[in-house]
């Protein structure tokens, strides 16, 4: 017989969940510091509108981080907070000083390929074991993070 949780979930599923979770994290957080330098450095053709679109996305990722976090101790784990290790398992790298619009943009949908991927994993292996509250999470994440896809690809065709 499986061993639970303080929720009710397997204790191995649960491990493996906050592993997965914890590189989501660590994507997550070199997306947010990457949107974060977009946001201050950008320059030229529509600053204003990228200007405000860019903090409005990093203080998006910045609540995600918080609740994938806490997602992580809800499941019985910790959570990474070190840079070195963001930067050692994410698949999202560090941009440098990005003033290009265009750019920007293109580095933001590569990164969210990158974290609907994660998170469509991370929501079938939740699934498997019967974590509605994991399952839920990615899934509201998906969905609002493809409209955004849809709308970053539309204003980059003109």
């Amino acid at each position: 017989m499986a061993k639970l949780n303080t929720i009710g979930l397997d204790i191995k599923k649960s491990e493996e969940l906050s592993k997965n979770l914890n590189e989501l994290l660590a994507n997550y957080s070199i997306f947010y510091q990457n949107t974060r330098g977009y946001h201050w450095n950008i320059n030229g053709e529509k600053f204003f509108e990228l200007h405000l679109k860019f903090e409005e996305l990093y203080n998006d990722l910045l609540l995600k981080i918080d609740e994938v976090a806490e997602r992580i101790l809800t499941l019985g784990g910790n959570p990474e907070h070190a840079y070195s290790f963001y930067s050692k398992v994410s698949s999202i790298k560090e941009s440098k000083q990005v003033s290009n619009g265009k750019k920007a943009i293109e580095d933001i949908l590569n990164s969210f390929s990158i974290i609907i991927l994660l998170q469509r994993k991370i929501m079938k292996m939740a699934s498997d074991a019967n974590d509605e509250g994991t399952t839920a999470l990615m899934s509201d994440y998906i969905r609002a993070q493809e409209k955004l896809v849809w709308m970053y690809t539309a204003f980059m065709k003109k």
